[in-house]
């Protein structure tokens, strides 16, 4: 039996762990530099406020109806999730973060359980633990548990939360029930392409025939439909370390000089080396992109990305930058006003085991640094310690206007209660 834990409305679920007085409020969160939402509480919903909209557009609206308006507050969300997801940890033996706010759980030989009981137990200890509220769905396939947990937070007045598709019926109701195009893996396209076929829900993409998916669709289509079916073919993954890594910004204001843009993607660079480090990886090439507004048209328009290859793989800070200022003097352009820019690292390999060149190798004094560096910013905050290219300074420079204080990772944000 697989569960799959899903926290209802995330960020804005955050937003009122510590603001208690927003509980039946309505809230959006906003995306990096307040520019669009990305997540609304069911009060916001109500308002007809689609998710991706833009902040400016809406702003009438969020005034006149009185609606709580928050930039996104990742250092809070994260640690939030990481609260909630060392719970679930202690309720099965496999576990499975399938995103900040989502996790599967597997039981294996655990027919003894009473599922009902147990999913009512996960949402009772998480909202005593951590203040979010979350719905839990079984099911005999991870998809199918996907399913579950739409129905159980959809109709939370019957199921309390906690639904499960333990037999056939359930399951063939269920899927009747589920529109094609939100079934776990269908994108928009496909929908439509399902849709002019004739089949407009789970149930009916069942139906297909085998052969057919497999002549016309994907194999990630076919075990879509084996598990829709009730036939476990996904099986728990255990986190992996990423292919690549990006660190890219959109600016507060348009930049003309080369040393503005320099800056900015030597900062971004050693962003990026930090999080190499932090899972034990180098990179072996990096691609460095710039790009004016598009939002801009009386502007001149100028977009361009450049791949550098290392001649060594490396994750520190100093390497990195250099290469990256490398590539950026290769696409930079005067007389261009540059909106955004970004650094990417690709072409992974484990830190300890990089081959060791005949001529030109990673500085090794490097990695000491860098490990010193590492500490001291964890001890003493983000970005204490920086590369001289970097602004002293300066952080992100993300508008952040209506950002909620950091409640439990910065201890001079702390709540304060009077008593």
């Amino acid at each position: 039996m697989f569960a799959l834990i899903d926290c209802n409305n995330f960020f804005a679920s955050c937003e009122r762990v510590f603001r208690p007085d927003l509980n039946g409020k309505p809230i959006v969160v906003l995306s990096n530099n307040d520019g669009c939402v990305i997540a609304r509480s069911n009060e916001a919903k109500a308002f007809g406020i689609p998710m991706g909209a833009v902040a400016y557009q809406f702003e009438k609206i969020f005034t006149e109806n009185n609606i709580n308006v928050f930039s996104s507050n990742f250092a809070l969300y994260g640690d939030m999730s990481a609260r909630v997801m060392s719970i679930l940890d202690s309720f099965a033996p496999d576990i499975e973060i399938y995103s900040i706010d989502e996790a599967f759980l597997k039981f294996d030989g655990c027919d003894y359980i009473n599922f009902q009981e147990y999913g009512e137990k996960i949402r009772k200890t998480i909202l005593k633990s951590t203040g979010i509220p979350v719905s839990v769905g079984f099911a005999h396939t991870k998809v199918l548990s996907k399913v579950a947990n739409k129905i159980a937070k959809k109709f939370f007045d019957k199921t309390k939360g906690v639904y499960i598709i333990d037999d056939d019926d359930k399951r063939v109701k269920a899927l009747k029930w589920l529109p094609v195009e939100d079934v776990w893996g269908i994108g928009r396209q496909l929908a439509k392409r399902l849709k002019k076929i004739g089949v407009n829900n789970a149930y009916e993409f069942t139906q297909l025939n085998t052969e057919w998916v497999k002549k016309n669709m994907s194999v990630v289509e076919l075990r879509l439909k084996q598990e829709l079916e009730g036939n476990p073919v996904l099986n728990m993954e255990i986190a992996k370390a990423k292919k690549n890594i990006a660190t890219t910004r959109s600016f507060e204001k348009n930049y003309t000089e080369f040393e503005q843009l320099n800056e900015r993607v030597v900062t971004f660079a050693v962003s990026c080396a930090e999080k190499l480090r932090s899972q034990h990886s180098c990179c072996n090439a990096l691609m460095v992109f710039v790009h004016t507004n598009g939002n801009r048209r009386d502007l001149k328009q100028y977009s361009k990305n450049i791949i550098v290859k290392l001649p060594f793989p490396t994750n520190s800070s100093i390497e990195i930058a250099e290469y990256a200022c490398r590539g950026l003097k290769q696409i930079f352009i005067k007389g261009y006003q540059y909106k955004k820019a970004g650094v990417i690292v690709m072409d992974f390999s484990q830190e300890d085991a990089s081959q060791i060149a005949l001529f030109e190798n990673s500085n090794p004094k490097h990695k000491i640094l860098m490990a010193v560096i590492d500490k001291l910013n964890r001890a003493f905050g983000q970005q204490k310690l920086k590369l001289a290219s970097q602004d002293m300074d300066r952080v992100w420079k993300m508008r952040q206007e209506r950002l909620s204080p950091r409640y439990s990772t910065k201890l001079n944000e702390i709540i304060s209660i009077k008593s």
